[in-house]
C-alpha cells in the first residue's frame, strides 16, 4: 500500500515511473494507470554518490509522467539504505515537481530474479540473467504493486 495518496485519483489514466534505487543502480519501468500493467525499461549506473540525473531527466522528459512511485526497505528489509532512499525521493519530488508515492519493495528484486529465471527455464528469455535485468523488473513489480493497491 502507498503511503502517500493517490494523485490518480484526482486524474484518472496516466502514466507513472517507478524506481528500484540502489546505491550502484537503479532500476526503472513505466505504468500505465487505465491498463494497471506496467514494462520494465531500463537500469541506470550510479557514478559515485550522484543518480544519473541526466539519464533520469530523459526519461521523464520521454514518458510525462504524472506520478513518481519510489520502492523503499521494509521494515524487515535492509534499513542501511533507507536514508539515501528517502533523499533520492526527496530529490525526485524537488527535481520534477511531481508528487512521489513509495511502495514497500520488499522481496520485489528476489520474486523479478525468480520471474526471469522461470522465463529462462521455459525458452521465452534466452539471455544469461543480469543484475540490472532484475533491478529493471523489480521496477516494473513495484509499479504494479502501485497501480494494483486501490
Amino acid at each position: 500500500m502507498p503511503d502517500t495518496p493517490r494523485a490518480s485519483q484526482q486524474q484518472p489514466g496516466g502514466i507513472i515511473l517507478a524506481f528500484d534505487f540502489g546505491l550502484r543502480r537503479i532500476g526503472i519501468a513505466a505504468g500505465n494507470d487505465i491498463t494497471r500493467s506496467a514494462t520494465a525499461l531500463t537500469t541506470l549506473t550510479t557514478a559515485g554518490d550522484e543518480p544519473p540525473w541526466a539519464a533520469i531527466d530523459a526519461l521523464v522528459a520521454e514518458w510525462a509522467p504524472k506520478l513518481l512511485v519510489l520502492g523503499h526497505p521494509g521494515e524487515s528489509g535492509s534499513s542501511s539504505i533507507a536514508p539515501q532512499v528517502a533523499a533520492f525521493g526527496s530529490a525526485l519530488e524537488q527535481r520534477y515537481g511531481l508528487p512521489v508515492a513509495q511502495v514497500d519493495e520488499t522481496l520485489t528484486s528476489s520474486a523479478a530474479a525468480a520471474e526471469l529465471a522461470e522465463a529462462r527455464r521455459s525458452g521465452s528469455r534466452k539471455r544469461r540473467i543480469k543484475k540490472d535485468s532484475i533491478d529493471s523488473h523489480a521496477a516494473r513489480l513495484i509499479a504494479e504493486q502501485y497501480l494494483n493497491s486501490a
